[in-house]
């Protein structure tokens, strides 16, 4: 089920943010992303000293702990099927993070999501982000709808 949902994310690969899912189950999800040198985001963010900036640190947690957890929670609780053709994503809609260490390119992180809860299409979640060491980078609140989209005409 994990590839199926990872197969369904709404992103193209230099904005797709997860490597790998290692638990996924009603109440959260684990998953980690290790940052491309090469990213586009560290051409400018800062010259000769590259650092990801916290609204990639963002994007990452809510690509694992948010979208990843609702698109498992939409199927498991509706029995859904994806239907390229009329599109149900989960969509970021607020957050409250606190930021603690900076990212570097090249580090793996992990994401830890806890459900708060999932009801009426609203999904809330607590996240954070760890480094290969263990230390928080960031985390905080996150809240997201389930919404039909048409991709194709945005």
């Amino acid at each position: 089920m994990i590839d199926e949902i990872l197969s369904h994310l709404p992103y193209k690969s230099s904005f797709r943010f997860v490597d790998h899912i290692t638990e996924l189950r009603e109440d959260g999800v684990i998953g980690d992303y290790t940052l491309k040198p090469d990213s586009f985001f560290y051409e400018d963010h800062f010259v000769g000293n590259p650092v990801t900036p916290g609204v990639i640190i963002t994007e990452i947690m809510a690509q694992i702990g948010l979208v990843v957890l609702g698109i498992y929670l939409i199927v498991k609780e509706n029995n859904f099927r994806f239907d390229p053709d009329d599109p149900t994503l989960p969509l970021f809609t607020s957050t409250d993070i606190s930021f603690h260490k900076m990212v570097l390119p090249g580090e793996k992180v992990t994401v830890v999501s806890e459900k708060q809860y999932f009801r009426f299409g609203k999904l809330k979640c607590y996240v954070e982000m760890r480094d290969s060491a263990g230390d928080i980078v960031a985390k905080g609140m996150f809240s997201g709808i389930v919404k039909k989209m048409d991709i194709k005409n945005g």
